[in-house]
């Protein structure tokens, strides 16, 4: 899940004008399916609703970028907000067979449920090309199912990295630690030093932050095969080296007092909240948050860069490990104002806006390094163009929702109660494996 954010100012986001977020669209003009040129008011009259998880910041930045749209094209957009569970909003809609035009789908795996379903519409043949024209090869196929294609890879998350106070670290003798050793010796040195060492977002909403520690100390250690395995559900969840993972996950997990109020707190504490604990009342050295936790830091008075920089996630194994996320556009209505708005999405000039804004990732090639204004994200974008055949797409995003994208419930709830109980090794094995077995039928 999880994705990048604009670095944009509280005030900025409040004062955004919330318009029609719980309208109904639909084509005005019924639209056959195909995409028409845009530009010159071509689609004035044409109401389009577009779905996506994103609220605050992100939905403020996400705004400006229908804005462009709505003043390119003379469309209507109409934003509806799904809440962090995204089929719990849209799987009723598709039933009443009353879905939003467009939806931005935080989980692959869950465009590959919907398109087994039907309820998707193919990319029109001129957003096909300008998917081809902007994106790699590697994009594309995670937009398709069964060979054809359906999404646009809007957004991409890099989550490979912990944010931290460089000043606690500096006042604490200590350096960015490359090794998961050396960061379980830096925490200890600063809770020597009187600082909590982080905090954890491991509240029922929000412990996709555990699935993502997860992947990043298991493709460390396992492997990119392994990983691909674990993730197709070739290997069961009870192999040795899920067990190995978890074990090294418990030598900060399992220490109470390395994170912010204990367990007790961080089995409550929401994404958001886990990064202004650190940047705003700082209550921590670093948090697990990958680059969309600018957006988080920009509510504070915490300088992104500054006070607030980044390191790469310390390796656990032989491989450095490199986590993607992203953002998957689909159709859910037939007419051009659904494929034009796909066409933008897929463009360069929609990805520099959201670029221009700070804070965002784009694996549309064509946006170059410069459009982007902040230097993190100049940094971490760079970082995924080297990052090669070893990065791998965020693993519990590529399965059923009801296994890697649904809080409370599948590998969301069993690492949750890990962190409650993390001696139960073989437990957590044998619930995530039960777990998975009856998502993957």
């Amino acid at each position: 899940m999880r994705v990048s954010r604009r670095v944009l100012s509280a005030a900025v986001a409040a004062g955004l004008v919330v318009s029609g977020a719980a309208a109904c669209g639909g084509d005005d003009d019924g639209g056959d399916g195909g995409s028409t040129p845009s530009g010159g008011g071509a689609l004035k009259g044409t109401t389009i609703e577009v779905a996506a998880k994103w609220t605050g910041p992100e939905e403020a930045n996400f705004r400006k970028v229908l804005q462009a749209f709505e003043k390119k094209t003379g469309a209507k957009v109409n934003y509806a907000s799904t809440g962090e569970n995204t089929d719990a909003y849209l799987g009723p809609r598709i039933e009443a067979k009353n879905p939003p035009d467009v939806a931005l789908l935080p989980q692959p795996g869950l465009m590959q449920q919907y398109a087994k379903k039907g309820a998707l519409k193919p990319l029109a043949p001129d957003v096909v090309t300008e998917v081809g024209n902007n994106f790699s090869p590697y994009w594309k196929e995670l937009g398709s199912a069964d060979g054809k294609p359906y999404g646009v890879m809007v957004k991409a998350a890099y989550k490979s990295i912990l944010w931290y106070r460089p000043q606690v670290f500096s006042d604490a003798g200590v350096q960015p630690p490359k090794s998961w050793a050396d960061l379980v010796k830096t925490a200890g040195t600063l809770q020597d030093a009187g600082t909590t060492p982080f905090t954890l977002a491991a509240g029922p909403q929000d412990s996709w932050t555990l699935t993502d520690w997860f992947e990043n100390v298991y493709l460390s250690q396992a492997g990119p095969d392994n990983y691909d395995k674990l993730a197709k559900h070739e290997i069961k969840w009870t192999d040795p080296t899920v067990g190995k993972a978890l074990e090294t996950l418990a030598q900060i997990w399992g220490k109470g007092d390395f994170l912010n109020g204990g367990v007790a707190t961080a089995t409550k504490t929401k994404f958001d909240e886990s990064v202004t604990q650190v940047f705003g009342q700082e209550k921590a050295a670093m948090v697990y948050g990958g680059d969309f936790a600018a957006a988080n830091i920009a509510t504070t008075k915490a300088k992104v860069g500054t006070d607030a920089q980044v390191f790469a996630f310390p390796a656990a194994g032989t491989t450095p490990p490199a986590i993607l996320g992203g953002d998957v556009a689909v159709a859910l209505k037939d007419g051009k104002g659904a494929q034009e708005l796909m066409k933008f999405l897929a463009s360069p000039e929609a990805g520099k806006v959201w670029a221009g804004l700070g804070g965002y990732l784009t694996p549309n090639k064509n946006v170059p390094s410069s459009a982007y204004s902040d230097p993190i994200a100049k940094q971490l974008i760079e970082q995924i163009q080297k990052s090669g055949d070893a990065a791998r797409y965020d693993m519990s995003d590529l399965a059923p929702a009801a296994f890697g994208a649904t809080p409370g419930k599948g590998e969301w709830e069993a690492l949750r109660a890990f962190v409650q109980h993390p001696t139960d090794v073989k437990g957590t094995q044998a619930k995530l494996e039960a777990e998975a077995a009856k998502a993957y039928k």
